[in-house]
């Protein structure tokens, strides 16, 4: 009788080397090819473009055809000037009391879509207000010089109240109309999006503890919406801060703002300089609100 003794089981795997880590440089090429398009669109488009602009303005006088002058400021001195500081405070007191406007009467639509509106019916109401961004921003102007004109719907309207006529078109009523019906929707679409995310409990609650309706507005409800705010108020400062159409349609010669006096400067004065200057001084107030808002937006929203 013969005995077998188990073998022990053959090791037919062997235990693998551990994987090197990739080099650096393989690390950066997946990152590199997704966002190589979208950042060379960026340097072809927006920032080669800006730093000519940037270049352009250190050059006093350039015109075009003409010997490029030395390097200076004086086109940057020449902005102090009273009459350009008249411009660029106007354009400043548009853009600001646009802002307030949008702020003012979008609040209120934005609250009853989001809280107050059927909830079936509010994606139709939002679609409803902000269709006429559908449109172009040149036919809505020359819609309200059809409104605000000595003989237009609005001095009609008032003739059949027995009111007295205005006479609003070409002023800066006119423009400060113009521009906060434009850029209204953006307002109502950014606190929309921020009341629409309220915690209504915090409302109850505070109800619950006695607060009047208005003390819960104040110390609930605007803390709550503080990030929709402040986006929707620098959106609106900065698109109409840049705005030509309005200005140029509803405002006339009096009413001349930063666009306008760039557009003069590169297409009829044709002090290249000076127009670059003046973009630069654009870029740089947009790009400060900007910032503000990459800072304390996300400060608000991590608080709320």
């Amino acid at each position: 009788m013969s005995t077998s003794t188990p073998t022990p089981p053959s090791t037919l795997q062997t235990s693998r080397p551990p994987s090197k880590p990739p080099r650096r440089w393989l690390r950066w090429i997946q990152p590199t090819l997704l966002l190589g398009p979208a950042g060379l669109w960026l340097v072809v488009l927006l920032v080669l473009p800006t730093l000519l602009i940037l270049d352009v303005s250190f050059l006093p006088g350039l015109r075009p055809g003409a010997a490029p002058p030395a390097y200076g400021l004086g086109n940057y001195i020449q902005l102090l000037n009273q009459t350009y500081r008249e411009v660029i405070e106007r354009s400043l007191g548009f853009a600001l009391v646009t802002t307030a406007a949008c702020l003012i009467l979008g609040f209120p639509v934005s609250y009853w879509i989001a809280l107050k509106s059927p909830k079936r019916w509010r994606v139709l109401l939002l679609i409803a207000f902000v269709l006429p961004l559908w449109t172009s921003s040149l036919l809505r102007a020359y819609a309200w010089v059809s409104i605000l004109r000595p003989t237009g719907v609005l001095n009609s309207f008032l003739s059949l109240l027995q009111l007295p006529t205005q006479n609003w078109l070409y002023t800066e009523v006119a423009v400060g109309i113009g521009l906060s019906y434009s850029f209204l929707p953006y307002m109502v679409l950014i606190l929309y999006a921020s009341l629409e995310k309220l915690d209504l409990r915090l409302l109850e609650a505070s109800a619950d503890l006695g607060a009047t309706p208005l003390q819960t507005f104040w110390k609930v409800t605007i803390p709550q919406t503080l990030p929709g705010i402040a986006a929707g108020s620098l959106l609106v400062f900065i698109t109409s801060l840049g705005d030509f159409v309005v200005p140029e349609l509803l405002g006339g010669a009096s009413s001349s703002t930063m666009s306008r006096l760039i557009y003069n400067q590169f297409l009829r004065v044709r002090n290249w300089g000076l127009g670059s200057a003046l973009s630069m001084l654009l870029i740089v107030a947009v790009s400060v609100a900007i910032a503000l808002l990459m800072k304390y937006g996300d400060r608000n929203a991590t608080k709320a």
